[in-house]
């Protein structure tokens, strides 16, 4: 029994020591390291960004100017054309008759006041000696002037027969790029009117439009800005814009500002603007969807934090910073326009604040840290966008 009792009491004595062992000061845990860097201030234009589509300056429907069998196509579809080229040939046969007859009266007209004017000469000869008597010499006069205004209706006749012979050949009214043919040689078509028949189209091509839709709040912004002098109105002056398309790389096209609406459009309360790009190359097309943008404001003195410390949690935005202590802690900010890799703080951010780029993931608000400054890089493309 005695022995039992020992036995029990050295296990206990174990037990003891070992929940002892186990109790002991656990080791602290290393605090993350992060990288951090503060923010700059640089001069920077902000730039507006909108939605626009590619119109032609001129867009002309062909059609014919009188009527007839069309007789030749001297086109290609799709092809670009100058002014004057040939396009279509209406049969000239019937036309060619016109002026025929035309010149006929002409000369018919040319004849009779000829005659006219040798008796109304011969009649004041006779009148000078009193052969003749004066109501014989009026009557003379009378036929003269009829016989001239006879020869003024047939050489009236005579260029409408020759416009209209000329108008047999349609000729482009622009350069630009042709459409297809909507009708083909053998068919009669009618001319002369807004309803004739319509023949094809033509779009000009160099330079081009891109028309724009600016609602009221960004007109307004604008207008205040221009009363406060850091704005140039679009109205007055060549204001510059940028402009892409799908598949381009930044805004590689350059252009102007050329027009602004004088009203708002009730219906979607937005006023149409309308910007002029050169097409050398012919590689923008009417009809296009592009991505235009414009200076937003003037120049001014931004306050920039790499875009990647930007964190959101619902509708709060906040950087990750660091005290003096290096605690984590966070700090709310009012957000601007990107610029390149940077993003504009509108918010006030003294430029002595250390903000988290990196370990920003296992950085909680409250935690110490073990910062180090990030390597800094040049930022790509800057570029700043936004209302």
């Amino acid at each position: 029994m005695y022995s039992h009792a020992l036995t029990t009491s050295l296990v206990l004595t174990l037990a003891l020591g070992a929940c002892r062992k186990n109790d002991g000061p656990a080791p602290q845990q290393q605090a993350p390291v992060v990288e951090f860097v503060q923010p700059t201030q640089e001069t920077i234009t902000s730039w507006d960004e909108y939605n626009g589509r590619l119109e032609a300056i001129d867009s002309v429907e062909v059609r014919a100017r009188v009527g007839g069998m069309l007789e030749k196509i001297h086109f290609t579809d799709g092809q670009t054309v100058e002014e004057g080229d040939l396009l279509f040939t209406i049969d000239p046969k019937p036309f060619e008759a016109a002026l025929k007859a035309a010149r006929a009266e002409l000369d018919q007209a040319s004849a009779s006041e000829t005659l006219a004017k040798q008796n109304y000469e011969r009649g004041q000869q006779l009148l000078d000696r009193n052969a003749i008597a004066r109501e014989e010499v009026d009557i003379r006069q009378g036929s003269l002037a009829e016989a001239q205004a006879r020869t003024s209706a047939a050489e009236a006749q005579v260029e409408t027969a020759e416009l209209n012979l000329g108008y047999t050949q349609v000729r482009s009214p622009i350069h630009g790029r042709i459409a297809d043919r909507f009708i083909t040689p053998g068919n009669l078509i009618s001319g002369g009117s807004a309803e004739s028949t319509l023949l094809t189209t033509i779009v000009s091509i160099d330079p081009i439009y891109c028309r724009i839709d600016a609602d009221e709040a960004t007109v307004l912004k604008y207008l205040r800005l221009q009363k406060e002098g850091k704005r140039e109105s679009a109205r007055n002056s060549r204001v510059p814009v940028e402009m892409a398309v799908d598949g381009d790389e930044g805004y590689p096209r350059g252009g102007y500002i050329d027009f602004v609406s004088n009203a708002f459009d009730p219906a979607t309360a937005t006023l149409r603007a309308r910007a002029l790009f050169e097409n050398g190359d012919s590689f923008l097309a009417p009809g296009m969807f592009a991505k235009l943008r414009l200076p937003g404001r003037g120049e001014y003195t931004a306050t920039l934090v790499p875009e990647i410390a930007i964190q959101t949690q619902q509708d709060i935005t906040y950087l990750l910073t660091l005290n003096s202590e290096n605690i984590v802690q966070s700090t709310a900010v009012t957000l601007g326009p990107k610029h390149g890799d940077l993003r504009v703080i509108e918010s006030d951010l003294p430029l002595d604040t250390r903000v988290l780029v990196s370990g920003i993931t296992m950085a909680r608000p409250g935690m110490p840290t073990s910062p180090k400054p990030a390597e800094t890089k040049a930022p790509n493309a800057p570029e700043t966008q936004g209302h």
